[in-house]
């Protein structure tokens, strides 16, 4: 995913989730905001990775670290996977240079989700 691509669909799910969720404006303002942004490119860059290596469980073990790092500075687990459902679908929605790339991420951000909704459950 060239960088203008990543840009554009950071920005994307940054607005969707504070729009959908305008407590975490009160909660922690423009720093949260800008953290949100930093988190989505950390989370494409690692997708990045994850598809370079074909390791689908390195994308996991990302998660699992970003649900225990986020979710002990109050961010729930639910929050986390909103925005993966989030790059999902506008990962769906947007012509990238290569599909095969896109293809993978989704598979990894799918299995990912599921894990997060076994975390979620504990």
């Amino acid at each position: 995913m060239n960088k203008s691509e990543q840009s554009r669909l950071v920005q994307q799910v940054v607005d969707e989730i504070y729009g959908a969720y305008p407590f975490l404006w009160e909660k922690f303002g423009q720093n949260g905001r800008e953290r949100t942004e930093e988190d989505n490119f950390h989370h494409l860059d690692h997708l990045y990775a994850a598809y370079e290596m074909d390791s689908a469980a390195f994308f996991i073990d990302y998660t699992n670290w970003l649900n225990t790092v986020l979710t002990s500075r109050g961010v729930s687990t639910q929050i986390i996977i909103d925005n993966y459902k989030r790059l999902v679908r506008l990962l769906d929605e947007t012509n990238l240079e290569d599909e095969n790339e896109k293809r993978v991420y989704t598979a990894y951000l799918e299995q990912a989700l599921e894990h997060l909704h076994t975390l979620a459950k504990r």
